[in-house]
């Protein structure tokens, strides 16, 4: 049986843990939706500024590179400050990010605020907030993983509806400064996430026993001094990047996560130049998609749970219906066929979204997932400004949206060949420790 532990107490599996789950979704409801909404908030600012794909590209990927570059700190910063407060903190910036972007008027300042400012604070908030969860349980992870990103399902979902709302009432600045304002609200998410240690318990004597047998022994140098080489790779789990298994989590996890950036920047351009659809008939295509993506958090998880199918499974075979589904939608261009095929894909994508942080906390140890966490961020930051930028090149050259959806599918190939089917079926080794799944 699995079990989450705290020193030695073991984690509640509910209880407070709801409320904190509640939490992480309402600070991703305005917070990490804001992805989405992108190319709805920004894209006729950059136009009048001039900016072709190639620009918008830069600042997407600019606040993507941002955002995983804090795998560099994410980890020291959690075990320092703790999760509640990493989290207090991304939210602060992410709002008075969006609020100076209302007031920019070159690129260099959208880069700033937008790219910059609430890059850092989205990059604080996603590990710290699954951080939160991932410490409150065990047996039920995945459905309290699963409901917690169902909120930014409802913000994927609500978000274009409110942005095409106040920009048609109260214009770009106006649109911008007002979802900054609504981006404190994750503040408030995070001021629930109350240490672990007030919820947990004590095990049973079987149940110590168990701890006992699957924890790790002391090391031996730890009361030697460290140089600064050594206290580095301590503070980074960097002995993570010996494990091969772990490097190719990690690089199938950054494949997907860059072609999804960049379908969710390229997706509503496709809608309106290349389907030629208006701009309503684009926010319902992105609101359907987000619906069931939201439906698939709330679901999919509680299934997999349920029969017991490891993360890597499932996030593999999202990966693989991903292309077809990406190569279908470029070839399409009517109306009811395209808010079909976004339903399709907004449930499936879910299926790659959630298990991404899951297939690594399945993985690797809750001593070292914060550690892991920020090293998977940094892979995530350097896929982005290399084939990112590299996709976003391409469309200007082309001058094809279609053709940049089929390229996104070519990333989403190599996918399949950094997740080995073997040993994935039910549960990857959790750091040679044998199935995630078994240890139930």
């Amino acid at each position: 049986m699995i079990q989450s532990s705290v020193g030695n107490l073991l984690a509640p599996d509910g209880g407070w843990g709801w409320m904190v789950v509640l939490g992480v979704a309402l600070a991703n409801i305005f917070n990490q939706s804001l992805i989405s909404v992108f190319g709805l908030l920004f894209s006729q600012q950059l136009a009048e500024l001039g900016q072709s794909t190639t620009g918008v590209a830069l600042v997407m990927n600019v606040n993507s590179i941002v955002t995983n570059a804090t795998g560099f700190i994410i980890g020291p910063a959690i075990r320092t400050f703790s999760a509640r407060r990493v989290a207090i903190f991304g939210s602060l910036l992410t709002g008075t990010g969006l609020i100076m972007s209302s007031q920019s008027r070159t690129l260099w300042q959208i880069l700033i605020s937008y790219g910059g400012l609430v890059g850092l604070g989205l990059g604080l908030l996603n590990p710290s907030t699954f951080m939160a969860v991932n410490s409150y349980f065990a047996r039920r992870r995945g459905q309290a993983v699963g409901l917690a990103l169902a909120g930014t399902g409802i913000g994927q979902m609500v978000m274009p509806q409110i942005v095409n709302y106040l920009q048609e009432e109260y214009g770009y600045r106006g649109t911008v400064l007002i979802v900054g304002a609504l981006a404190f609200h994750g503040i408030v998410g995070a001021c629930l996430f109350q240490p672990v240690e007030w919820h947990s318990y004590a095990p049973h004597k079987s149940q110590e026993h168990e701890k006992l047998l699957a924890s790790d022994p002391p090391a031996a140098h730890q009361k030697i001094p460290e140089t600064v080489a050594e206290k580095l790779r301590r503070m980074m789990d960097l002995n993570l990047l010996r494990d091969f298994s772990f490097l190719n989590i990690g690089l199938g996890v950054s494949l997907a996560y860059t072609a999804s950036i960049n379908f969710s920047m390229i997706f509503p351009y496709f809608l309106q130049f290349s389907a030629g659809l208006n701009g309503q008939d684009v926010a319902l295509c992105m609101s359907v998609l987000a619906a069931m993506d939201l439906a698939s958090r709330l679901t999919l998880p509680t299934l997999t749970d349920r029969f017991q199918i490891s993360c890597r499974t499932i996030f593999l075979i999202g990966a693989i219906l991903l292309i077809g589904i990406r190569a279908t939608l470029a070839e399409t261009s009517r109306k009811d066929s395209l808010l079909i095929i976004s339903a399709v894909y907004g449930y499936i994508r879910a299926a790659t979204v959630v298990n991404q942080n899951l297939c690594v906390s399945e993985h690797c140890s809750q001593e070292k997932l914060a550690g892991a966490l920020g090293l998977v961020m940094i892979a995530k930051g350097i896929s982005v400004i290399t084939l990112g930028q590299l996709l976003g090149w391409l469309r200007d050259l082309t001058s094809s949206y279609r053709f940049s959806l089929h390229m996104q599918n070519a990333l989403l190939v190599v996918v399949p060949g950094c997740t080995p089917l073997q040993g994935v079926i039910f549960g990857g080794s959790k750091e040679g420790k044998g199935s995630f799944w078994a240890q139930k």
